[in-house]
């Protein structure tokens, strides 16, 4: 029977029009059974046809060869079934005998069979409606399965414009998809509270059902490659009005998630507190599986952003004055909006997130106004305070990240009464692990704040503040490698080429003999690691005295030479009064890298080597005070290593 050509054209006529499975409501799941029947069946022509096992014969069926196999099986894609089926048929055909690299067909069948997928999603497409329901899903699932078996020529006469729409639409917004994020809101009222004081989300509720099956949607299970199709069309809109709807669609849904994610009682407990408040089954079972699937969705909306803004680079019309800067607007709303869930896995953790926030920053800093608009909408709701709950340190966290790259744009008036305003409660929050991330991302825009040149005023005013501060936190409140750059940036700020060196000049020999007093009364004992992501490069432990004199030596090369004679013995003087070992050895390290890496300009580097060679600075620093030469001794100049010193032989 399946060997008659006529049969199985039959067959698959019936397969796309029978009243038993179109004639009520049909949902995804319904037509990927449909497009796996061809599939499947395209691999077992496949299978029956290279296999050495003896095969079963079906009555007195002769084999039938692959051309007319597929060639009757295509005929069943006809006018009395619409043409969004008809891609099932093509599509289940093409992934059977080409799916998984299986290379199953001649070249000349799979060139017709991809024209045919390909035509009869375009014709499919034409048929869509505004608002595209079933039709448009299967379209894009198809699409989705078969994308990377389409050659570019066939990829090419897609109509994007069409088919953009109705992949935002069926991904993100539709009920076969995403829906708009409203899912998240649903868990809370399965959160319940569990013996010893705890919340919990057991995987039997109702509600973490449903996030399963959101998450088991044929569209929702493949966000990946569904996400790099979307970049593939929003590369290939011939309309840039489209590129910018879709922009707002994806605004839309990720400003219904951040709000949905609000209104949850999860949303309540920070990600260092989540041992002490929730049960073991919350955190082993349903928040992972949760959170899974949020960072699927942060990375494809991160991907089509990718695109558009890659786009925007190129295009002429989005890049207009009047379009890049408010597309810029809108990607930083949406990584604000999305950022409950990048700070939980690292700001830094996605390469092209990088690139859509700073390529987004770049576009918006070439339009100061509207850069200030855009951090004027998105400062803390309560300027001077520390918001009690983490969504909103979180959004505060985003301000204070995305600020820092703005300074250089904005008038003094504006750094002072927008950005320092937002970054000093932090910067004065004591210790607390919960903010030590804000923190340090506070003292970071505070420095970039101080360091612009036209806020030279603004440094002066209030530098002395945040040099108490910033001694005060250390090393509670504030790792070791975000207090060296601090310190190293203020002597920086208040060194020469800044305008503050000309009115306050001897303010950096001042801050050092500050960081040198507390050096030598530090602890010695090594400072445990901080924060839930504790910085793990620093394989060395170091001491809060170890810290405060790697600052110092940090701070040389800013130096004018005049104070950089003066502080080269006492600085070798603080590293030997360093009793452990493995310190001592890093610190020496660190000054010779300070000396010959290349740090200094030629006159800083003369006087180093000066001190180095022929004032006692190589035995100052390796072999201890009690070798260099004493200074008070009046009883006749010598060079360091001369005839009748103490100091040892020397091969430098």
């Amino acid at each position: 029977m399946l060997g008659n050509p006529l049969n199985l054209t039959l067959l698959s006529s019936q397969l796309l029009t029978a009243p038993s499975l179109w004639s009520h409501p049909v949902d995804l799941q319904s037509c990927r059974q449909i497009l796996s029947v061809f599939n499947t069946a395209a691999i077992a022509v496949l299978q029956n046809d290279t296999t050495d096992e003896p095969r079963i014969p079906y009555g007195r069926n002769r084999k039938i060869e692959y051309e007319a196999w597929v060639k009757a099986v295509a005929e069943g894609a006809d006018d009395k079934s619409p043409r969004w089926r008809h891609t099932l048929l093509l599509g289940g055909i093409l992934m059977g005998f080409e799916g998984q690299n299986r290379r199953g067909l001649p070249r000349h069948i799979r060139v017709k069979l991809e024209s045919a997928l390909a035509r009869a999603a375009q014709l499919a497409l034409e048929e869509l409606g505004p608002e595209s329901g079933i039709d448009g899903q299967c379209i894009t699932m198809v699409l989705n399965y078969t994308f990377e078996l389409l050659s570019d020529l066939e990829r090419s006469k897609l109509d994007y414009d069409r088919l953009l729409p109705a992949i935002i639409q069926s991904a993100y917004l539709s009920a076969e998809g995403l829906e708009g994020g409203y899912f998240l809101g649903s868990i809370d009222q399965d959160v319940v509270e569990a013996p010893g004081k705890q919340f919990r989300w057991s995987a039997n509720s109702p509600t973490f059902g449903i996030v399963s099956a959101v998450a088991a949607r044929p569209l929702v299970s493949t966000l990946g490659p569904l996400s790099r199709l979307i970049a593939h069309s929003i590369d290939n809109v011939r309309d840039p009005r489209i590129v910018a709807q879709t922009v707002d669609y994806l605004a839309g849904f990720v400003r219904t998630l951040m709000v949905q994610w609000r209104q949850n009682k999860l949303s309540e407990i920070d990600v260092a507190e989540e041992a002490e408040f929730l049960d073991a089954e919350s955190r082993e079972i349903t928040l992972p599986a949760l959170w899974k699937m949020l960072r699927n969705c942060l990375y494809s909306v991160v991907i089509a952003l990718r695109a558009v803004l890659g786009r925007t680079i190129n295009d002429p019309a989005l890049a207009a004055n009047s379009s890049a800067p408010y597309l810029s607007m809108q990607c930083l709303h949406i990584l604000r909006n999305m950022y409950f869930i990048s700070s939980r896995i690292g700001q830094n953790a996605s390469s092209q997130q990088t690139f859509v926030m700073l390529a987004a920053i770049d576009i918006l800093s070439q339009y100061p106004v509207l850069a200030e608009n855009f951090l004027r909408s998105i400062k803390p709701s309560e300027i001077g305070q520390i918001p009690g709950h983490p969504v909103e340190r979180c959004l505060d966290l985003f301000f204070l990240n995305a600020a820092e790259h703005f300074p250089l744009v904005l008038p003094s008036e504006t750094n002072e009464e927008l950005l320092l305003s937002a970054a000093f409660p932090y910067l004065a929050a004591g210790a607390n692990s919960l903010l030590l991330e804000i923190f340090e991302a506070a003292h970071s825009l505070v420095l970039v704040v101080f360091a612009i040149p036209h806020n030279s005023e603004l440094a002066t005013k209030h530098l002395p503040f945040y040099i108490e501060n910033l001694f005060a936190v250390f090393p509670n409140n504030l790792s070791a490698r975000q207090f060296r750059l601090a310190f190293k940036t203020v002597i920086q700020i208040t060194a020469p080429p800044s305008p503050l060196a000309n009115t306050q000049p001897l303010l950096p020999s001042v801050l050092l003999e500050v960081v040198h007093d507390r050096a030598l009364n530090a602890s010695s004992t090594p400072i445990p690691p901080q924060g839930p992501n504790p910085d793990m490069s620093q394989s060395l432990p170091l001491s809060e005295q170890a810290v405060l004199t790697l600052a110092l030596l940090d701070s040389l090369s800013f130096l004018r030479v005049e104070h950089l004679k003066e502080w080269l013995p006492l600085a070798a003087q603080l590293i030997n009064t360093i009793s452990d070992r493995n310190m001592r050895h890093a610190c020496i390290d660190r000054f010779w890298e300070a000396l010959a890496g290349g740090e200094m300009d030629v006159d800083r580097s003369h006087c180093c080597v000066t001190w180095w060679s022929t004032e006692g600075g190589r035995e100052l620093v390796l072999f201890g005070a009690e070798t260099a030469p004493d200074e008070s001794d009046e009883s006749g100049p010598y060079m360091s290593g001369a005839v009748g010193g103490v100091a040892p032989e020397s091969k430098l």
